[in-house]
């Protein structure tokens, strides 16, 4: 079964230019799960507060799982819920860090108000993404942003 390499991180941490770069040398398909999840409603709704989509984690995953068993080419999947994908199908996983002012000014030039920056940083400050993917058993390497 061919696997895919995930890149989970904080929002703004990095994550897209590193996968497309990453995706662009190992000669591999570069899948953003922003656009997947919205092209495909793998949403329950939408949150007005933070201006995001609910996901359904585990409608993502059924989506990533056949995506990955059908495709012919190996998959490099941007996004911080990509860490969730079941590690079977996961040749490795990245996660990206990023200094919490460089972190803060990205969020800040996105137009996000006080408390989704705030949210971000404590993703970041507390390694929410990394620890979610050591508890589901990932190979992981940490890439500072």
């Amino acid at each position: 079964m061919r696997k895919a390499i995930i890149v989970s991180g904080s929002v703004c941490a990095g994550k897209t230019t590193f996968s497309k770069k990453l995706a662009r040398k190992i000669k591999a398909e570069y899948v953003s799960l922003n656009t997947i999840i919205v092209k495909n409603k793998l949403y329950d709704g939408y949150d007005r507060k933070r201006k995001s989509w609910i996901v359904d984690v585990n409608k993502l995953n059924r989506f990533l799982i056949k995506m990955i068993k059908e495709s012919k080419r190996k998959l490099v999947l941007d996004g911080h819920l990509s860490h969730y994908l079941p590690k079977k199908y996961v040749e490795k996983c990245y996660i990206l860090k990023c200094n919490l002012k460089t972190l803060e000014k990205r969020l800040r030039k996105r137009g996000y108000n006080r408390a989704k920056i705030r949210e971000n940083l404590d993703v970041e400050i507390f390694d929410v993404c990394l620890i979610d993917a050591k508890e589901r058993g990932h190979k992981i390497e940490i890439i500072e942003s």
